[in-house]
């Protein structure tokens, strides 16, 4: 049986609440939890709910969706729904899965749900197999082990996980990553960058290099960089 991914709708329009909870309804993989009309009740929601996939509008009252973004930790997928564009790019470099511009189909929603349940590529892994992930990628599984993965590269909607032999692109939000991976083997050192802690070689003001690669180090990423590794 294919499973069940839990939604969230979050829009402060009624009409929108209906036509998305009737676009859910649609999709037998999908399972509506809840709707909300402010971000501070689908934050409420999120705390004791598990979400796989949040359905959020971004102009809202006192919480806009993207001060939600921002705030909650642990996202799950994130589909923006809205009628303003000009958010895609901040949107998208908190690590959205897909922007939505009202009014949209049926078709574009049924587009925008296989990318968000594409974006679940890590599979979870048992404890006592936690020294690798599994990626999905070019309809595809593979086991990536921590010790052989090297950095893992951003863009935009993918994310490229430089191993020692390959690499492999995928669906997948740098930020989730970041929650996935053990802290005490991989570190953010840049918006667009995680890399191995065992394989860091040296560290300057602007750079770190990881088994030969040069990786940048962001501003507001080099003190928590030299704190993990002190």
């Amino acid at each position: 049986m294919k499973r069940k991914y839990n939604v969230l709708i979050v829009d402060d329009e009624f009409l929108a609440r209906k036509l998305l909870t009737e676009y859910v309804s649609k999709i037998d993989f999908l399972q509506l939890i809840d709707t909300c009309a402010d971000a501070s009740t689908a934050m409420e929601v999120l705390n004791r709910e598990m979400i796989d996939i949040l359905l959020l509008d971004i102009q809202m009252p006192d919480i806009s969706g993207m001060e939600m973004l921002r705030i909650i930790n642990n996202k799950p997928s994130v589909i923006l729904t809205t009628a303003y564009s000009e958010y895609a790019v901040d949107a998208f470099s908190l690590g959205v899965v897909d922007y939505l511009l009202k009014p949209f189909d049926y078709a574009r929603f049924v587009q925008a749900i296989n990318k968000a349940v594409s974006s679940k590529t890590i599979e979870p892994t048992s404890e006592s197999s936690s020294d690798y992930i599994m990626v999905k990628a070019d309809y595809k599984l593979y086991k990536v082990n921590f010790d052989d993965l090297i950095f893992i590269e951003g863009q935009h909607e993918y994310v490229t996980f430089h191993t020692r032999s390959k690499r492999i692109t995928a669906l997948y939000s740098l930020k989730n990553l970041e929650d996935t991976l053990p802290r005490d083997k991989f570190v953010r050192t840049h918006k667009s960058f995680i890399v191995s802690i065992n394989n860091i070689e040296d560290i300057d003001k602007t750079h770190v290099t990881v088994a030969g690669n040069k990786i940048p180090i962001g501003a507001s990423y080099r003190d928590a960089l030299i704190e993990r590794l002190s």
